[in-house]
């Protein structure tokens, strides 16, 4: 099993990176650039469509020598909802910087059999989900309705601080349809003031995988199986980034039996 907790290097270009070989899984690919005012990112993938998420910032994108020109609007994740780009198997994909920039990369296997398109914030709605200390609000950028993606799921989520999400307790690791399905999952975790902390649990019914972690701003998780709530403490909001994908492209999860109670109240 890999380390599940994966911390940004220092400095500039790509500052994370996963791919289904480093994290020893099938599907999901993540990578986090960090940009300064004319510096590139690129990347070529082969088999794989990509979604890039601009995180924070503007810069040009280019997707098989066209230009898509300049993308991005808020400059953090606490501003408002995100401008991304999908990129179909087969097309060099840049984004060159033109403030600074922070955009993640989200890789799964395709055929190819779709166009490029860019992904609007007027295009997208937000839903607040959960009561009380258990309120998130869900932005999805990529959904399993939006059928111009071959594998990936990738959506956005706030919780405000003192508030718990993807809680109760849910996995999505057996591929069990129509009750379940089976969907790797990463985490890109902010907080704002930056300085602070959240807490994510990844751990399975029988605990032969159970780990608790601190995540900074910055900090990517990786949930291969099992449940994986996350709790913002008081004082700091909590912002994720979620990249799913599996054999079968839908979110079919399992609550845990214990922690259902909670859904009846």
């Amino acid at each position: 099993m890999p380390k599940l907790l994966l911390k940004p290097k220092k400095g500039q270009g790509r500052v994370i990176s996963v791919t289904p070989k480093s994290a020893k899984w099938k599907y999901v690919g993540h990578d986090v650039w960090k940009l300064a005012p004319g510096k590139v990112a690129k990347g070529l993938e082969t088999g794989r469509e990509t979604c890039i998420v601009f995180i924070s910032g503007k810069g040009e994108v280019k997707i098989g020598g066209q230009s898509f020109g300049l993308i991005g609007e808020r400059m953090s994740v606490f501003e408002g909802k995100p401008w991304s780009v999908y990129v179909p198997p087969g097309l060099r994909w840049s984004v060159t910087a033109a403030t600074d920039c922070v955009i993640n990369i989200c890789t799964a296997p395709a055929k190819g059999k779709r166009e490029p398109f860019v992904i609007p914030p007027d295009s997208l709605s937000i839903e607040t989900r959960g009561a009380g200390s258990n309120t998130r609000h869900v932005c999805n950028i990529l959904p399993e309705q939006d059928r111009r993606a071959e594998s990936l799921l990738v959506v956005e989520v706030i919780t405000p601080n003192g508030c718990t999400s993807s809680y109760p307790s849910h996995k999505h690791d057996r591929n069990n349809l129509p009750h379940e399905s089976l969907l790797e999952e990463t985490y890109y975790h902010r907080l704002n003031p930056p300085q602070g902390f959240a807490f994510q649990r990844v751990y399975t019914d029988d605990r032969k995988l159970d780990e608790a972690m601190a995540v900074e701003d910055g900090d990517v998780v990786l949930v291969p199986k099992g449940y994986h709530p996350c709790a913002a403490i008081h004082g700091y909001d909590l912002y994720y980034l979620n990249v799913m994908a599996g054999p079968v492209r839908t979110w079919k999860f399992h609550n845990a039996k214990e922690h259902a109670w909670l859904l009846k109240k």
